[in-house]
């Protein structure tokens, strides 16, 4: 690898590690794979471009919808030239039945009945692209831990009473999509790990606070993996992914991300940015995706794809800024 001069020290070439909620779901299984094969899609178009555009070496993808072959996901990386022959995707909780009614609204089956918002099995997944080889044997799929497992939690419930049901609680898993450590194996021999998130959005739910709940809890999970709850913590690490809540606004338990960014071993390249924007009757401008290392990295660069309506770079992500969807690309510059 080629060196660079950083305050006066020779630094290796850093690696770009990126993550991206872009809309790559539908509303049915295979419909993704079919809008890649057509290559007629704007919204996916723009997406390609703008990783294209950030070219990074790992990229997680948190609203993919899953598919046993991995079908999808080969087609897509594909469209994106040969930069990422490994690839890596599992059955996330996302539409994975659960069998208890556990929106309480009488009705089984539902897609708010899944372990995770789902309108079908695979239902907005996650996935990781990737030029170097990942370690999948050393793979830790952490996203069978039940809710009621996680050091803190906070269940719901309704007058005192477990919501839905204690039943449903039992089984109930906490995280709505997966939570997985990802080893990679650098070109330059170091290790990285990724923990890798997609978590349930703080809001459509009822005064049990199901959702919002769940939120702060998945993203306990891995304050508890930091803290060695789940066995020895990777020493050198990206978390990387969609927690859905904002340290300093919109819904949610936002000091729960606050104190998690304050993380001894976490650095925050990005405080006070903004990574999506919902401007119809949402909330409008708020930080929930992060790409957050370990602190014996070294922090190069990072940002987040927002260009201004002046600038050239704006004809990507649209007049609106939305035809690549609400959420921005995330990347952090890293080196050893």
């Amino acid at each position: 690898m080629i060196a660079i001069c950083l305050a006066g020290q020779a630094v290796a070439d850093p690696y770009r590690i990126a993550t991206f909620a872009a809309p790559l779901s539908r509303d049915g299984p295979g419909l993704l794979l079919r809008d890649i094969q057509r290559g007629d899609d704007p919204q996916l178009t723009a997406i390609q471009a703008i990783i294209a555009r950030h070219a990074p070496d790992v990229l997680v993808l948190t609203d993919f919808d899953y598919d046993l072959d991995g079908l999808a996901l080969a087609a897509f990386a594909a469209t994106l030239g040969p930069d990422y022959p490994h690839r890596f995707a599992l059955q996330p909780n996302a539409g994975l039945a659960t069998g208890f009614d556990l929106d309480g609204n009488g009705r089984l089956g539902e897609a708010r009945d899944a372990h995770g918002y789902g309108r079908f099995a695979g239902d907005g997944g996650m996935a990781v692209l990737s030029r170097f080889p990942i370690v999948e044997t050393q793979v830790t799929d952490l996203s069978a831990t039940l809710w009621k497992e996680v050091p803190g939690a906070t269940l719901p419930q309704v007058a005192g009473a477990a919501f839905p049901s204690a039943a449903a609680q039992d089984i109930l898993r906490v995280s709505s999509t997966g939570h997985w450590i990802v080893p990679l194996a650098l070109p330059d021999g170091a290790a990285l790990s990724l923990l890798v998130f997609s978590a349930t959005p703080p809001v459509f739910d009822g005064p049990e606070d199901m959702n919002g709940l769940r939120n702060r809890d998945e993203l306990r999970l891995w304050q508890a993996v930091l803290d060695g709850d789940f066995g020895a913590v990777p020493p050198s690490f990206v978390v990387a992914g969609n927690a859905n809540l904002d340290p300093n606004g919109g819904a949610g338990y936002t000091e729960a991300m606050a104190a998690f960014l304050r993380h001894p071993l976490l650095q925050d390249p990005l405080p006070d940015k903004n990574t999506a924007d919902w401007p119809e009757d949402g909330p409008g401008k708020l930080r929930v995706s992060y790409v957050l290392p370990s602190a014996d990295w070294t922090v190069m660069d990072a940002g987040v794809f927002w260009p201004a309506p002046d600038e050239p770079e704006r004809t990507l992500t649209g007049d609106d800024g939305l035809a690549a969807g609400p959420h921005h690309f995330v990347w952090v510059d890293i080196s050893g």
